[in-house]
């Protein structure tokens, strides 16, 4: 009887490792090891897209005009500061300082320069972290500077730095995303100015401004050297939401994203006082290893400085040296030396002191409904291959390259290589084209009795047998964790899988209840003949809808049940 195979299969199950093994921001991390540069490259390029995806420019947005506003100029002997504001969406501000260098001729690098948690952001000024003095000597060796504000500080203040519930996150609007993005316009900002070589644009920052430096370095390479302080570690990922948006570390972390650097420059400065304590002995040599990939192991460089988690003269003084090095040639210290730093009054550098916003500057609500605006017709103009990259992305999900598979009797377990995760299910044998069944109470629901082809029917995730205690306690749970639905898609694909490489021809997907969406969206992405059978009900692609019943962050963003739609009109 197909319930005794179903208690036999949920014995075989054992534990599923998607409810055992919960990475979060503290979990250690270890380097996978990649044994060619095509490997390395095919990696690189996929991380590329899932930073992407999980910031929410998946594709990136239309680049409209900066219209950039440079005002209140301060000049001393041999730099200068100014205020700015860049408009980088349609009415959405961001504001920072441009540092120049002065008394010299010709073309000049470019610096981006995002700070971390301080609490004066980009004016703080103390002894373990001073943005303006850093900017400053930059500026006094020969750079060109922009000091710019993270989300929620100082000037930019159209959001909070923490900002974001279910809604949001269906349209992968956020914190990281607008920051990166911000980041992004920030070198097309650097890149107009008239004395900026636009060939020459390093970026550094501490701490939040480190992870900043190095997601951009991972998906814009444009940055050409690059500096991240005290922030990238295999023990710690970030603390902050403006460092973790949901499906950004989906079996990934910030090793890789810094490695993405490679074979371009980059000095990685740790602390023995922090989360970076182990960098000499661990997150270096593994970053190196990439490096000697493209044959240029001499261009990752590493300095730890004996303090706690800082962007402190020492660490501040290094960076100049690197900089010095590989972008100024200068190599004498005692011209790259932190001296006479000069600090202005703060009322002198916010750009909105005694200031508005300009004419037009929308609101919260007005900034996410133009970003789900302008992310609709993105995703309307966009071709079938497009929308099925972006909703994979999405969705976190992947069409195994092989499925493990143990079948006893007609019960059957099915397993990803390397993932650990489990898909009990009861197998009914038979001839013909096979057929997939689910329905959202797991696989004893599913009523196969009297079927005469080959017929499947699975627990999919947290359903019938696989239901089973997941800690979802860590604040940042989504960062590294698919949702409970989007588990659910993967094991219909794997299932999928499983299906195809045994039997041939059409495979039948049939679901039932809610399982009638897991299914569409399966069909949407999975790279295999089937026909669909899913009646979808009430839900009509509302993001009410899906954060009741399918709820995946991104999907929105990645074209929701419109793509979806269109991804299964043959198969229907």
């Amino acid at each position: 009887m197909l319930s005794t195979g179903l208690a036999l299969a949920a014995a075989l199950l054992a534990q599923d490792a998607r409810n055992t093994n919960i990475p979060n921001t503290d979990t250690h991390f270890t380097m996978p090891e990649y044994k060619t540069l095509a490997e390395w490259e095919a990696r690189k390029a996929h991380l590329r897209k899932q930073i992407l995806s999980a910031a929410g420019l998946l594709p990136l947005p239309e680049k409209t005009p900066l219209n950039e506003q440079i005002f209140g100029r301060i000049e001393q002997k041999d730099y200068s500061i100014e205020k700015v504001l860049l408009e980088t969406l349609p009415g959405y501000y961001l504001g920072g300082n441009l540092y120049r260098t002065r008394g010299r001729s010709g073309k000049f690098p470019g610096v981006a320069s995002p700070h971390g948690h301080w609490n004066y952001g980009r004016l703080e000024h103390q002894p373990l972290g001073s943005i303006p003095a850093r900017c400053q000597m930059l500026a006094r060796q020969g750079h060109v500077v922009f000091a710019y504000d993270m989300v929620g500080y100082n000037d930019t203040i159209q959001t909070p730095h923490a900002f974001g519930g279910p809604a949001e996150q269906l349209w992968a609007f956020g914190p990281l995303g607008l920051q990166l993005w911000n980041s992004t316009r920030v070198v097309d900002f650097l890149q107009s100015l008239p004395e900026v070589d636009p060939e020459r644009i390093a970026m550094t920052g501490a701490s939040g401004g480190g992870t900043q430096t190095f997601l951009l370095s991972a998906v814009d390479d444009r940055v050409k050297w690059s500096a991240p302080v005290n922030m990238l570690s295999a023990i710690m990922q970030g603390g902050s939401p403006c460092e973790n948006a949901p499906s950004l570390r989906l079996r990934a972390f910030n090793l890789e994203f810094g490695a993405m650097m490679a074979p371009r420059p980059l000095l990685m400065v740790s602390a023995t006082g922090d989360w970076t304590k182990n960098t000499p002995r661990e997150e270096f040599p593994a970053i190196r290893r990439i490096y000697e990939l493209y044959g240029k192991p001499e261009n990752v460089e590493t300095i730890q400085i004996d303090a706690p988690h800082n962007y402190n003269q020492a660490s501040r003084e290094a960076v100049y040296r690197f900089f010095g090095k590989h972008i100024l040639g200068e190599r004498d210290e005692k011209k790259l030396a932190e001296r006479g730093v000069r600090i202005e009054k703060l009322q002198d550098m916010l750009a909105l002191h005694n200031r508005t916003l300009p004419a037009g500057a929308l609101t919260y609500d007005g900034l996410f409904r133009q970003w789900k605006e302008r992310a609709g017709r993105q995703s309307a103009a966009a071709d079938l291959n497009a929308l099925r990259e972006r909703l994979s992305f999405a969705l976190g999900a992947e069409w195994p390259a092989e499925v493990a598979s143990e079948i006893k009797g007609e019960a059957v377990v099915l397993s990803r290589a390397g993932r650990g995760d489990r898909v009990a299910g009861l197998l009914a044998e038979g001839r013909g084209a096979p057929a997939l069944v689910v329905h959202p109470d797991g696989a004893a629901a599913a009523k196969l009795s009297g079927a005469k082809r080959p017929v499947l029917a699975i627990d999919a995730f947290q359903t019938g047998s696989a239901a089973a205690p997941r800690d979802r306690s860590h604040r940042h749970f989504l960062t590294f964790n698919q949702s409970d639905d989007a588990n659910r898609v993967q094991d219909i694909l794997t299932a999928l899988k499983f299906l195809s490489g045994k039997y041939p021809g059409r495979i039948d997907l049939t679901c039932t209840g809610k399982a009638a969406v897991w299914c569409l969206f399966a069909a949407a992405v999975a790279p295999v003949d089937l026909k669909l059978t899913a009646d979808l009900g009430s839900f009509t692609g509302t993001d009410q809808n899906f954060i009741d019943q399918f709820f995946v962050p991104g999907i929105q963003r990645a074209g929701g049940l419109d793509a979806a739609l269109k991804l299964t009109a043959g198969r229907r």
